[in-house]
């Protein structure tokens, strides 16, 4: 079976936490933890969280 991967990225605020449930709402699945990094340019926070998916095999 095939693994997907993606890393979702953006403001700490609610739109942030929107996006990573409808990716879990979609199958995917968290992968390890959030990490945060502070954005001085525009005095915010930022997150990260990485995700992933089994997807089956596809015929070529």
């Amino acid at each position: 079976m095939a693994k997907r991967y993606s890393y979702i990225t953006g403001p700490d605020d609610s739109t942030f936490c929107d996006r990573v449930t409808e990716r879990l709402n979609d199958g995917w699945e968290l992968y390890g933890s959030p990490s945060l990094a502070y954005d001085s340019d525009t005095a915010r926070m930022i997150c990260g969280q990485a995700i992933v998916k089994d997807e089956g095999n596809e015929a070529s």
